[in-house]
């Protein structure tokens, strides 16, 4: 296990690269994405998995020794979010879930009010929890409060593409945070998962900026390679931004220009 570790509810994960299953245009490319993405822990919607069918995400995921993290896809109430992560528990022997309670089918916005319920009811009831929420610090703080392994923010609607809309508000989440801080939804492409983890993020979760792309397989290679180099840049430290130049060079040992040649 590498020193840099993701550490999520007492379990450590080499990759800092969550993925979803959601959008693969066939079970063989969504499979050579997961390798190339070298992700260790993958999400799959309750709703959509038949535990009993060949040839399943699920199968996917033991032939490539990635954890299943069962998530609660398209509940709109605290209710239908605890019922569903309990029928995961059953079927796949996790207690695991990645908690999703969602305020409407248009914006798939989180609702924040049955996101904590719901979060507070499977934490006390044994669950580790990670919840998908809006980029609000001070939801984010009230989910720590209540038990959650770690905190999801959007950083836009989900499979826009939009990248983080209010990196300001990452960065107080994380500021804040004593649990994982992983940036799930908005991102398209490379450049918005390296910064996330340049602003500070632990990991990041996506799925259709991977599954939806023209080439998966590629793209899975550019998100690998870009938490990488955002968690780097993060730990080596930008330099600070300034309004006027600096010379990167010094200025001792220069000619004095003031004195004219003798030519």
């Amino acid at each position: 296990m590498a020193d840099d570790a993701l550490v999520i509810g007492g379990t450590a994960f080499d990759s800092r690269l969550i993925m979803g299953t959601g959008g693969a245009p066939s079970l063989e490319v969504l499979e050579q994405a997961l390798r190339v993405s070298g992700t260790e822990l993958t999400t799959v919607a309750m709703r959509r998995v038949d535990t009993a069918t060949q040839g399943s995400v699920l199968e996917v995921l033991a032939r490539n020794g990635i954890r299943v993290l069962p998530n609660t896809a398209g509940c709109y109430t605290a209710g239908e979010a605890v019922l569903t992560a309990r029928l995961a528990r059953e079927a796949l022997g996790t207690d695991w879930v990645k908690l999703e309670v969602i305020a409407d089918e248009r914006t798939l916005l989180p609702d924040p009010i049955e996101l904590l319920d719901a979060a507070e009811t499977l934490v006390d009831d044994g669950f580790t929890v990670l919840p998908y929420t809006n980029d609000d610090p001070v939801l984010a703080r009230k989910l720590e409060d209540v038990g959650c392994a770690a905190i999801m923010p959007l950083g836009s609607p989900i499979g826009s593409g939009l990248g983080i809309r209010n990196p300001h508000n990452f960065q107080l989440i994380v500021e804040a945070a004593n649990v994982p801080v992983v940036l799930d939804a908005g991102a398209g492409t490379a450049s918005d998962v390296a910064l996330a983890m340049e602003l500070g993020c632990s990991a990041v979760m996506l799925a259709s900026a991977v599954t939806r792309a023209q080439e998966p397989v590629l793209m899975a290679e550019a998100m690998r390679k870009a938490v990488e180099a955002g968690r780097l840049a993060h730990r080596a430290g930008r330099i600070p931004r300034r309004y006027y130049a600096e010379a990167s060079s010094p200025t001792a040992g220069l000619a004095d220009t003031r004195e004219r040649p003798a030519f």
